[in-house]
């Protein structure tokens, strides 16, 4: 059975847009014998009519309108295919991995993302939210093209494009919290604190401020603030994502003398350098330009 070609069903949607199919051929610069005899040819091969005359103009019989919906989906991903080819031909990558490590502000880097993938639909986004040396390993290892984390990997080069704020928080009956303030790290040091494990395989470290006598080690931010939601422990965690709790009271700023809230800036480096392929320049300019909004609408922009 000989099969319906898509420039047939390209003129067919012609016709329909112009009216008629003496417009339809000056429109795809044919003549208007090829345009109506690709569309006899298409009838012939459906078994059915699509059009019928309608005065002047050729309207769209019941199966004409029902193959049309079908007919415009079908030229859609062809022309996004089309699109794909032609963005991998010029050198765009199909795929690109960003390492990000769990403290950073997720607001900046979702809002690069839905640009980046706006304008870069050939290319898809693989996240890997790591911990500590995780990150810098995978970097390493050519397993990720970008990182984004608090430290420079030994052997590359960033840029500094932002920074987090991490607060020291626990559940507001915590025995901490109804002291008289001006916590030391000796008032610290007999309660539970929660840190983050490093993700890497290599690693199985911990991170920050670590002289607690009791420690509960988990493996995700999110963890964290479940834990401290049960009132069994502190921990220093980043400020946007403590900042619901904080706000409904379900968590409480510890009083420390000093080191309650301590900055922390993050870079973004590239796993080639100034040799990142199109799609990898693109989503880091869209990360810079991110992180700058963000800053310039918290009044952070130096």
């Amino acid at each position: 059975m000989s099969r319906v070609t898509l420039e047939q069903w390209r003129m067919f949607k012609a016709v329909v847009d112009a009216g008629g199919f003496a417009r339809a051929a000056e429109r795809v610069h044919k003549s208007p014998s090829s345009v109506n005899h690709a569309v006899q040819k298409l009838e012939e091969q459906l078994g059915v009519e699509v059009f019928e005359l309608q005065g002047r103009r050729a309207g769209l019989t019941p199966a004409g309108q029902a193959l049309l919906r079908r007919a415009e989906h079908l030229l859609e991903e062809a022309a996004e295919i089309e699109a794909l080819a032609g963005a991998l031909a010029g050198g765009v990558e199909s795929e690109l991995h960003l390492a990000l490590e769990q403290i950073v502000p997720m607001g900046p880097v979702l809002e690069a993302l839905e640009a980046f993938s706006r304008d870069q639909p050939a290319t898809r986004i693989q996240l890997h939210e790591v911990v500590l040396e995780d990150g810098a390993q995978r970097l390493a290892e050519g397993q990720v093209d970008m990182l984004l984390a608090p430290h420079v990997p030994s052997g590359f080069l960033a840029h500094e494009i932002g920074e987090q704020v991490m607060v020291c928080v626990a559940d507001p009956g915590h025995p901490l919290v109804n002291g008289t303030g001006g916590l030391t790290r000796r008032d610290l040091r007999p309660y539970r604190q929660v840190v983050l494990r490093d993700s890497g395989e290599k690693g199985g470290g911990e991170g920050g401020w670590l002289d607690a006598d009791q420690r509960w080690t988990v493996g995700h931010v999110s963890t964290v603030l479940d834990v401290l939601r049960c009132g069994v422990g502190f921990a220093w965690v980043p400020l946007d994502r403590a900042a619901a709790d904080l706000d409904a009271g379900r968590l409480t700023e510890l009083p420390l003398e000093a080191g309650a809230r301590v900055r922390v800036p993050f870079y973004l480096t590239l796993a080639d350098g100034g040799a990142a392929g199109v799609a990898g320049q693109a989503l880091a300019d869209g990360l810079h330009a991110a992180f700058q909004d963000s800053r310039s609408a918290t009044g952070k922009d130096r």
